[in-house]
């Protein structure tokens, strides 16, 4: 009888443990996502509005205390709609999970074909960038883009330097929006992107920037940018924008965000400004 009391006060305390661990490592997550975002500032806000709750019914500050539970239940309503953004970005990332088996289109090609897909964008980025035609292109990664693809015009064409330079060649029809890949083919152009919210220190890019953050904000797309004014290279990735990169450099971001994760070498980013 001892020992069984025993073994169950030993599972009771792993449990304990499991559950703290799972509870934590949630926290943690939750956290990593929001971090670099706006939502960690209202996950402040709300923190603090919870803190002057419980300090308003300690102190018997009726009223006070009234308020605060008042704003509180208004919040039930208005945390889902606030972080929709990140809420979204938290259940792609369960949906990418092994558990369901997520594979990316990118895995269906030979290693010999994925390099020349790469060897394709760097040369047209610097054709673009020579000549300064602006230019976006959106490269699919786990999350499907078929709701970006359906704003635009559907091409299926098998990637080379030559389509992307003459897909936004100034005052062509397809020139003005972004060009989709998938694979090693570019499957739409001329679509729309969703913005994004704020560009923080970079607030003096113009729209292909704003675009190329906003859908890797919302998506794990990868995005290149090709400025107009300036020529330069920039590539977003993360809701992160890495600008005045050159062939070298852009060709090794692409193979490093492009690989399936496992296989993805760490690589450093020093010496571009993101």
């Amino acid at each position: 009888m001892l020992l069984t009391l025993e073994s169950m006060s030993v599972w009771a305390l792993v449990r304990s443990a499991l559950d703290i661990l799972i509870v934590a490592f949630l926290f943690y997550r939750t956290l990593a996502l929001l971090r670099g975002t706006r939502a960690i500032q209202l996950a402040k806000g709300i923190l603090l509005l919870v803190v002057a709750t419980q300090l308003s019914g300690l102190l018997s500050l009726s009223a006070t205390h009234y308020l605060m539970q008042t704003v509180e239940l208004a919040l039930l309503v208005a945390v889902p709609i606030v972080f929709q953004p990140e809420l979204r970005r938290i259940l792609e990332q369960l949906g990418r999970s092994r558990i369901f088996g997520g594979q990316g289109f990118l895995h269906n090609l030979t290693d010999e074909a994925f390099q020349a897909m790469l060897t394709e964008v760097v040369k047209a980025t610097r054709v673009l960038s020579n000549d300064h035609v602006g230019a976006l292109l959106v490269m699919e990664r786990e999350t499907g883009l078929k709701d970006l693809i359906e704003t635009g015009v559907p091409i299926d064409a098998m990637i080379s330097w030559e389509v992307i330079a003459n897909i936004f060649t100034p005052r062509t029809p397809l020139h003005d929006g972004a060009a989709v890949v998938r694979g090693n083919r570019i499957v739409a152009a001329a679509c729309f992107l969703p913005l994004a919210d704020v560009l923080g220190p970079a607030s003096d890019l113009g729209t292909r920037h704003h675009a190329a953050i906003g859908v890797s904000e919302q998506t794990d797309a990868v995005a290149v940018v090709v400025s107009e004014e300036t020529g330069a290279v920039s590539l977003a990735e993360g809701g992160r924008l890495i600008r005045h990169l050159d062939d070298t450099s852009l060709r090794r971001l692409l193979e490093t965000a492009m690989r399936p994760p496992e296989h993805r070498p760490r690589l450093s980013r020093r010496g571009h400004s993101e």
